[in-house]
């Protein structure tokens, strides 16, 4: 069995007057993300990973911001395409595991609903989508509520 690991990493800044969608779900908050899509950095992260882990570029290659049909696009439109590209080269994701930080506002409760959203998207179990959420501390950009990051791991295997 052949097993690919992919890795994705995503930012975002933050500002008034936009909605914060994080792993598909609108999360009620004063400031959102800023990005040509809805400017989820958990899915980018993810769709990076899923890229990545066939060495098929980064979702600003295929997704670009120079593109308009991809403006304020779903990102989960995007995940359903990178995970095509996938299983289009004969691969099936594992499982994700990611971490978002944030520093407000606090999104535990909304995990459950994202890994529903994500698990339904990439045919696996939800089980097998990890998300978890920290803090900055208070330091940095995201420590100031100025952005956000997400982190992503996939493991994908080959159909046998």
């Amino acid at each position: 069995m052949s097993f690919r690991i992919g890795s994705g990493i995503d930012f975002h800044r933050l500002a008034e007057g936009r909605k914060l969608i994080i792993g598909g779900i609108l999360i009620p908050h004063h400031k959102g993300a800023v990005g040509h899509s809805d400017a989820d950095v958990l899915l980018h992260a993810i769709c990076d990973a899923l890229l990545g882990a066939l060495a098929l570029g980064d979702i600003g290659k295929h997704f670009p911001d120079t593109d308009n049909s991809f403006k304020d696009i779903d990102s989960k439109i995007l995940l359903q395409r990178s995970f095509m590209l996938v299983t289009g080269k004969g691969f099936k994701v594992v499982n994700v595991d990611s971490t978002v930080v944030l520093q407000s506002p606090k999104i535990a409760a909304f995990i459950p609903q994202m890994q529903s959203v994500i698990a339904d998207i990439l045919q696996i179990e939800i089980n097998d989508v990890s998300i978890k959420a920290t803090t900055a501390e208070k330091l940095g950009f995201i420590g100031r509520e100025e952005g956000l990051t997400a982190h992503a791991t996939v493991l994908i295997q080959k159909n046998s």
